[in-house]
């Protein structure tokens, strides 16, 4: 029987929802966040972000933490996304659990742009495969993301450290693209006991889980001197998958975002 030990390394919340679902499907997950998720120290640009909403085509959500913590700076409970709205912007998501964050805020799944879950990949690619048509030179577009505490440019000034690929092809379609920062991305404070278990999971046949390659630069700063050769990973994106290999991980299998398929992915890594 395949080993049935699986690693959360999501942010805790979304890590203690995920690892429900592995349980209730026979797996025994441990929990060993290695994002941590927190508020942005300077509200001020999300709110001026729910302002400028009326002028926008859509609203591009990064993760369903973005969701949480754009809509969590919602304006008196103003209807956006859905039939009682007065605003034609749209929401976009990449994937099933930006989808699922939307539906829990009243988004309307008619109000939604997302890849087709019989898509091959949930990421900016096929999203931009099912918008594309939509974009006009003129348009804007707001992209709603994260930020990092060793991003290069401040959280405040609501922009990334450069052009991610779907700006790229916004920016060429003749659209503005505008970014807000929602949250802070931060490396987590492991104690002496999540570090040995980290140790013990990078020898023991456990399968990490790993949907971010944010998580896999943490987990490498916390403990850089591990031999990964023996561990075992599944990803739920090609360049995670590829950067697991390049930090010497010994078995990486790649799934979609999707529970069913990450089970299967977990289970069939003997």
């Amino acid at each position: 029987m395949p080993d049935r030990r699986v690693v959360v390394t999501r942010p805790a919340a979304d890590a203690e929802v995920l690892a429900h679902d592995l349980t209730a499907a026979g797996l025994q997950p441990t929990v060993l966040p290695l994002i941590e998720v927190g508020a942005v120290d300077a509200p001020q640009p999300l709110d001026q972000a729910w302002r400028s909403m009326p002028h926008y085509l859509a609203a591009m959500f990064v993760s369903a933490n973005a969701v949480e913590h754009f809509f969590s700076r919602q304006p008196g409970g103003i209807p956006v996304f859905n039939a009682l709205s007065s605003l034609s912007a749209r929401a976009w998501a990449t994937g099933p659990g930006t989808v699922k964050a939307l539906l829990r805020q009243g988004a309307e799944v008619a109000w939604m742009d997302a890849p087709l879950p019989a898509a091959g990949r949930f990421d900016s690619e096929a999203l931009w495969e099912a918008v594309r048509s939509r974009v006009q030179p003129g348009d804007r577009v707001l992209i709603v993301r994260g930020a990092d505490d060793s991003d290069s440019v401040q959280a405040h000034d609501g922009r990334g450290a450069g052009r991610d690929w779907l700006s790229e092809q916004l920016t060429q379609a003749g659209a503005q693209v505008d970014f807000v920062v929602a949250y802070q991305r931060r490396a987590p404070a492991w104690g002496p006991q999540q570090l040995a278990q980290a140790r013990h999971a990078a020898t023991d046949g456990s399968v990490w889980l790993f949907s971010s390659a944010q998580a896999l630069a943490n987990l490498r700063r916390l403990l850089p001197e591990q031999d990964w050769s023996a561990a075992r990973a599944v990803a739920t994106h090609p360049r995670i998958a590829a950067a697991l290999r390049n930090a010497g991980f010994g078995v990486v299998c790649e799934s979609r975002p999707v529970l069913a398929e990450m089970v299967a992915s977990i289970e069939s890594i003997g």
